[in-house]
Protein backbone atom coordinates (compact mmCIF):
# COMPACT_ATOMS: atom_id res chain seq x y z
CA UNK A 1 0.00 0.00 0.00
CA UNK A 2 1.16 3.05 -0.92
CA UNK A 3 2.20 5.95 1.87
CA UNK A 4 3.52 9.11 2.06
CA UNK A 5 6.74 9.78 3.05
CA UNK A 6 8.00 13.41 3.67
CA UNK A 7 11.88 14.15 2.72
CA UNK A 8 14.05 14.98 5.43
CA UNK A 9 14.60 18.64 4.48
CA UNK A 10 10.83 19.30 4.71
CA UNK A 11 10.91 17.40 8.48
CA UNK A 12 13.96 19.45 9.23
CA UNK A 13 11.99 23.39 7.78
CA UNK A 14 9.05 21.98 10.07
CA UNK A 15 10.66 21.17 13.10
CA UNK A 16 12.98 24.51 12.73
CA UNK A 17 15.64 22.75 13.69
CA UNK A 18 18.57 20.65 12.71
CA UNK A 19 17.37 17.18 12.21
CA UNK A 20 18.74 13.01 12.97
CA UNK A 21 18.11 10.51 10.48
CA UNK A 22 19.79 7.04 9.81
CA UNK A 23 20.28 6.21 6.21
CA UNK A 24 21.20 2.14 4.94
CA UNK A 25 23.97 1.29 2.78
CA UNK A 26 23.68 -1.79 0.11
CA UNK A 27 25.13 -5.23 1.64
CA UNK A 28 28.05 -4.99 -0.31
CA UNK A 29 29.10 -1.53 -1.38
CA UNK A 30 31.93 -1.26 -3.50
CA UNK A 31 34.19 1.06 -4.85
CA UNK A 32 33.98 4.90 -5.40
CA UNK A 33 32.81 7.10 -8.04
CA UNK A 34 36.37 7.63 -9.54
CA UNK A 35 36.55 3.87 -10.12
CA UNK A 36 35.73 2.51 -13.79
CA UNK A 37 33.35 -0.15 -12.29
CA UNK A 38 31.49 2.00 -10.26
CA UNK A 39 27.52 0.99 -10.01
CA UNK A 40 25.71 3.88 -8.98
CA UNK A 41 22.65 2.17 -8.71
CA UNK A 42 23.69 0.47 -5.81
CA UNK A 43 23.04 2.91 -3.37
CA UNK A 44 19.18 3.20 -4.68
CA UNK A 45 18.29 -0.22 -4.44
CA UNK A 46 18.15 -1.15 -1.01
CA UNK A 47 15.77 -4.20 0.20
CA UNK A 48 14.83 -1.93 2.84
CA UNK A 49 12.26 -4.52 3.89
CA UNK A 50 14.47 -6.79 4.75
CA UNK A 51 17.29 -5.56 6.01
CA UNK A 52 17.44 -6.70 9.81
CA UNK A 53 19.62 -3.55 11.23
CA UNK A 54 16.77 -1.36 10.33
CA UNK A 55 14.43 -3.23 12.26
CA UNK A 56 16.97 -3.50 15.09
CA UNK A 57 17.31 0.45 14.98
CA UNK A 58 13.64 0.77 15.02
CA UNK A 59 12.49 -2.26 17.68
CA UNK A 60 15.23 -0.15 19.81
CA UNK A 61 14.22 3.21 19.28
CA UNK A 62 10.54 1.98 20.16
CA UNK A 63 11.68 0.29 23.32
CA UNK A 64 13.43 3.70 24.16
CA UNK A 65 9.87 5.69 23.78
CA UNK A 66 11.94 7.30 20.77
CA UNK A 67 9.53 8.87 17.95
CA UNK A 68 10.83 8.45 14.52
CA UNK A 69 9.10 7.60 11.01
CA UNK A 70 9.87 6.62 7.42
CA UNK A 71 11.51 9.50 5.64
CA UNK A 72 12.86 9.99 2.16
CA UNK A 73 16.12 11.86 1.07
CA UNK A 74 16.70 15.20 0.50
CA UNK A 75 14.20 16.59 -1.77
CA UNK A 76 16.25 17.11 -5.62
CA UNK A 77 13.45 17.62 -8.06
CA UNK A 78 15.76 16.68 -10.81
CA UNK A 79 16.02 13.02 -9.38
CA UNK A 80 12.96 10.51 -8.25
CA UNK A 81 14.39 7.75 -6.20
CA UNK A 82 12.12 5.08 -4.59
CA UNK A 83 12.00 4.72 -0.82
CA UNK A 84 15.38 3.47 0.50
CA UNK A 85 14.30 2.81 4.38
CA UNK A 86 15.64 6.12 6.02
CA UNK A 87 14.35 6.48 9.20
CA UNK A 88 13.85 10.61 10.43
CA UNK A 89 14.55 10.41 14.53
CA UNK A 90 12.37 13.00 16.65
CA UNK A 91 15.51 13.57 18.88
CA UNK A 92 17.34 16.94 18.97
CA UNK A 93 20.71 17.42 17.62
CA UNK A 94 22.44 18.79 20.62
CA UNK A 95 25.57 16.54 22.13
CA UNK A 96 24.69 17.83 25.91
CA UNK A 97 20.74 16.58 26.23
CA UNK A 98 21.09 12.87 27.36
CA UNK A 99 18.65 11.28 24.57
CA UNK A 100 20.78 12.45 22.14
CA UNK A 101 24.01 11.03 24.17
CA UNK A 102 21.82 7.87 24.26
CA UNK A 103 20.79 7.52 20.58
CA UNK A 104 24.83 8.09 19.60
CA UNK A 105 26.02 5.80 22.08
CA UNK A 106 23.59 3.20 20.46
CA UNK A 107 24.63 3.70 16.70
CA UNK A 108 28.52 4.71 17.16
CA UNK A 109 31.64 3.83 18.23
CA UNK A 110 33.19 6.20 20.61
CA UNK A 111 35.46 7.28 17.40
CA UNK A 112 32.49 8.08 15.25
CA UNK A 113 32.56 4.56 13.34
CA UNK A 114 28.97 3.27 13.00
CA UNK A 115 28.07 0.31 15.48
CA UNK A 116 25.70 -1.54 12.88
CA UNK A 117 26.68 -2.85 9.74
CA UNK A 118 24.86 -1.27 6.93
CA UNK A 119 23.79 1.79 9.11
CA UNK A 120 24.27 5.30 8.94
CA UNK A 121 23.67 7.87 11.49
CA UNK A 122 23.05 11.12 9.59
CA UNK A 123 22.68 14.80 10.43
CA UNK A 124 20.90 17.29 7.97
CA UNK A 125 21.47 21.12 9.25
CA UNK A 126 18.70 23.56 8.92
CA UNK A 127 20.73 25.47 6.79
CA UNK A 128 21.24 22.92 4.51
CA UNK A 129 17.77 22.12 4.48
CA UNK A 130 16.56 25.37 4.12
CA UNK A 131 18.09 25.33 0.20
CA UNK A 132 15.00 23.56 -0.41
CA UNK A 133 12.37 25.78 1.44
CA UNK A 134 10.57 26.87 -2.30
CA UNK A 135 9.35 23.17 -2.34
CA UNK A 136 6.98 24.33 0.41
CA UNK A 137 5.33 27.01 -1.61
CA UNK A 138 1.82 25.82 -2.46
CA UNK A 139 1.50 23.92 -5.48
CA UNK A 140 5.10 23.09 -5.77
CA UNK A 141 5.04 20.01 -6.52
CA UNK A 142 2.46 20.01 -8.14
CA UNK A 143 3.65 21.85 -11.01
CA UNK A 144 6.68 19.65 -10.80
CA UNK A 145 4.63 16.69 -11.45
CA UNK A 146 2.96 18.52 -14.72
CA UNK A 147 6.14 18.67 -16.09
CA UNK A 148 7.91 15.57 -15.09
Amino acid sequence: MPMLIEHIDAIARKKQRDVLCVAFEPDNPSGSPEDDDYDPFQWVFIDWENLPVRQQIIDWLDGNGIEWQPCAHIANPNTMLPYRGWIYIDVPYDTSLPEYRKLADFLENPDGSMRLQHAVFCFVPLEKAMENAHHDEPGFWEKWAENF
